[in-house]
């Protein structure tokens, strides 16, 4: 079991309790006390019976002795693993031979003189006083349970100090929380919303808000000028080990300001949320262009405590007869690699790695080992001149014993992309991650609008409310007034600069493919507010359950949800998504096409 001593304030007395359990190492010895809480082992000694009281702040021995309460010791004989009992005793100290130096009431004991048992339990699906493995799906079957062991409590509690501490740093910044409808229009915030159908209005749909985005918007054109909240929001999207499909978030807005008023309000509220868990860093963060971090690390969120950076091999390869780079080159596309330095690779390892940027999207991944005599040792080592092999491996910095790893593609994002997942899996694979260290830089400088060449249209790389910042008539070179907060290789925020003019707002809408008509029947609400004088405004969301995560040092944000969905995301507790009676459908003018599930 965890030691789970808590700083409680004392308990206001009561029928059940005057004191925490732990608690008790402010009272006096010889004090008579009074406890509350589930029996968490239970030991027969002898005549004596000893019970490890537990609650809330941690854990207090009791010992029941038929000499001093015969009836509390008969009934303590009785009781099993997670009873709740409420007992009533004198403190002594124990014996020196028996202090039990892994709990803070290790050294005192409550000789009992009266127990009522509150509750009785039947025989828990699992040890809830050990910390062994259980089945994940049997944990959030039985959370209630599982939140008992103690190992998920304290990145609940971290993550109560987490909000404390944002709504204090914001509050002392002027900011007003305000909450925002949780039932609302459907926007395109680039997931699928969950719909709500309307009783009242027939053929009528809500949508759950995937943020409070157009509503902060509108907190500053009715002049609020500065606006927070901590905000429930919903994506019905495919899960993974950092998403849910309802999650939270700190949402915030600013009127009047450029972005560095909103990156320096953020990183305030990091600095005293991060010194919560024992983080202490420094400000400013480090910045970095989206160009700069898709070319060095292959992705938008770089991971930048180790290195393994990407190296553009373009121009070593430019004049190549090698055909797989010559018609790769030749066609726009890039050669882009990593030095994996000095590892023991398998052929079977590096075929196992080969598969793996495939399934990034790479068709293949070229690999060489650098020799003492400068060659390499690759398949396609015979295919390349003395000099192309001597500049690629000058260019990736490689030495003997140093594994080139390559990826040549006709885009250059998938080979960017291919070996930044490469590299992360490396990283994993090889323990090249500090640990205890953690590195935060703010994303800068995005695109406004990237093709989606399966739509044949242009889609906003964060949403279209984002203010852009170049030539509206050049959407392939037009950027934004984006920035993302990147904490350990996780997004754990972003925002922007808002458009708070109608005319720009109008074209962006009209570049993406959402014409006027359409523009008016999903934000006509928007665009008429923007005719009124909406102030120049920006803000920022971070994902509450990502940073608590990085924070606790958990694998999964589910880890730090009381109540989370699995990794399909159905809710094991509850039974949901479930089906529900023929009258509710009917009450919502809908019929269903699925047949009725129960499971």
């Amino acid at each position: 079991m965890n030691d789970r001593h808590e700083v409680l304030g004392q308990p206001r007395k009561n029928a059940y309790r005057d004191t925490w359990a732990t608690g008790a190492i402010e009272q006096p010895i010889g004090k008579e006390i009074q406890v509350s809480g589930w029996a968490h082992r239970r030991r027969d000694h002898g005549g004596l019976v000893f019970i490890d009281l537990r609650d809330r702040s941690g854990i207090i021995q009791i010992v029941f002795h038929p000499d001093v309460a015969a009836a509390a010791h008969e009934a303590a004989g009785t009781l099993r693993a997670e009873d709740v009992i409420s007992v009533k005793g004198k403190l002594i100290k124990r014996d020196e031979a028996v202090v039990n130096l892994a709990i803070p009431t290790g050294h005192l004991e409550l000789q009992a003189s009266e127990i009522e048992i509150l509750a009785r339990s039947e025989t828990p699906p699992f040890q809830v006083d050990e910390d062994g493995h259980v089945d994940e799906a049997l944990r959030l079957k039985h959370r209630y349970l599982d939140l008992r062991r103690g190992t998920i409590t304290p990145n609940l509690k971290l993550r109560h100090r987490v909000t404390q501490t944002i709504r204090r740093v914001l509050d002392e910044h002027d900011f007003l929380e305000v909450e925002t409808p949780n039932l609302t229009r459907p926007t395109p915030e680039g997931a699928r919303d969950y719909l709500v159908p309307s009783r009242v209005k027939p053929g009528g749909w809500y949508a759950l808000p995937q943020s409070p985005q157009l509503y902060k918007q509108l907190l500053m054109v009715g002049g609020l000028e500065r606006y927070f909240q901590i905000a429930r929001c919903f994506r019905d999207e495919d899960l993974r080990a950092d998403r849910q499909p309802e999650f939270t978030q700190l949402d915030l807005e600013m009127s009047f300001v450029e972005e560095e008023d909103v990156i320096a309000i953020t990183e305030a509220v990091l600095k005293e949320v991060l010194a919560d868990a024992g983080i202490f860093v420094e400000t400013p963060f480090q910045r970095m262009c989206y160009d700069e971090a898709m070319g060095r690390f292959g992705k938008d969120a770089p991971d930048l405590r180790y290195g393994l950076e990407i190296q553009n091999l373009d121009e070593v390869f430019a004049a190549s007869e090698f055909k797989v780079f010559n018609s790769v080159l030749t066609g726009g596309g890039t050669v882009r690699a990593i030095n994996a330095g000095k590892r023991e690779l398998s052929r079977a390892d590096l075929d196992e790695l080969t598969e793996f940027v495939k399934g990034h999207g790479a068709g293949g991944l070229v690999w060489a080992f650098v020799e003492e005599d400068g060659g390499w040792r690759s398949p396609i080592a015979k295919f390349l001149s003395a000099e192309e092999i001597a500049a690629a491996t000058a260019a990736m910095g490689a030495e003997v014993g140093d594994v080139i790893l390559a990826v040549a593609d006709a885009k250059k994002n998938t080979a960017a992309g291919a070996l930044g997942a490469l590299r992360e899996r490396l990283a994993r694979q090889f323990d090249l991650i500090p640990f205890g260290e953690h590195r935060l830089v703010w994303i800068v400088k995005f695109p406004m609008l990237e093709f989606d060449d399966d739509a044949q249209a242009w889609t906003p790389l964060h949403h279209p409310f984002t203010a852009p910042d170049g030539d509206l008539n050049d959407p392939a070179n037009l950027g934004s007034r984006a920035y993302d907060i990147v904490m350990d290789g996780w997004e754990i925020g972003g925002g922007s600069i808002r458009i708070n003019t109608v005319e720009v707002q109008e074209k962006i809408l009209d570049i993406i493919g959402i014409d006027r008509a359409e523009a008016e029947e999903r934000f006509g609400f928007l665009l008429e507010a923007l005719k009124y004088g909406a102030p120049p405004h920006g803000g920022l969301a971070i994902g509450l359950d990502r940073l608590v995560t990085l924070l606790a040092g958990a694998e999964s944000i589910r880890d730090v949800i009381a109540f989370p969905k699995s990794a399909t995301g159905a809710d094991p507790l509850t039974g949901a998504p479930a089906g529900v009676d023929e009258q509710q459908i009917r009450d919502l003018h809908i019929v269903s096409t699925a047949p009725r599930t129960d499971d």
